[in-house]
């Protein structure tokens, strides 16, 4: 039913399912610049529509993060997230150096979902998470 295609959004279908997904806007110009420089991204179809993605960003050797899963509201709960996360992961066991740090920014309650993957928690004292979104 869902294919998983190693392949990086276009920037309209990016911003299309990030919206829809309850994700934050991002504007066409940044969307361009971003997604050009993924080191990896996948695009999920069903039916030969773009339902979901996910991509890993970072500098290719020492850190990497994992950004953009997305999942259009009906397709979510369906295993689709898990399928965006295996291939990602899947990307990093092979092509991240040993000693890597992959880091991800969870949202709208679903730490639980990425702990599955082998994520754990920045805890205080040891580490802790901050943002600066630009407005």
């Amino acid at each position: 039913m869902y294919n998983v295609e190693q392949e990086i959004p276009t920037p309209e279908n990016y911003i299309q399912i990030r919206l829809r997904a309850g994700l934050s806007e991002k504007s066409i110009e940044a969307a361009t610049i971003g997604l050009s420089n993924s080191l990896y991204s996948v695009v999920v179809y069903a039916n030969n529509s773009p339902i979901g993605l996910g991509r890993v960003i970072g500098d290719g050797g020492c850190f990497f993060e994992i950004t953009d899963i997305a999942v259009l509201p009906e397709h979510q709960g369906k295993g689709v997230g898990s399928l965006i996360m295996e291939a990602l992961t899947g990307w990093l066991k092979i092509n991240a150096p040993r000693t890597a740090y992959v880091s991800l920014m969870a949202h709208h309650g679903t730490p639980e979902f990425y702990a599955n993957f082998g994520f754990k928690y920045a805890e205080l004292p040891n580490a802790s998470g901050m943002y600066l979104r630009i407005e």
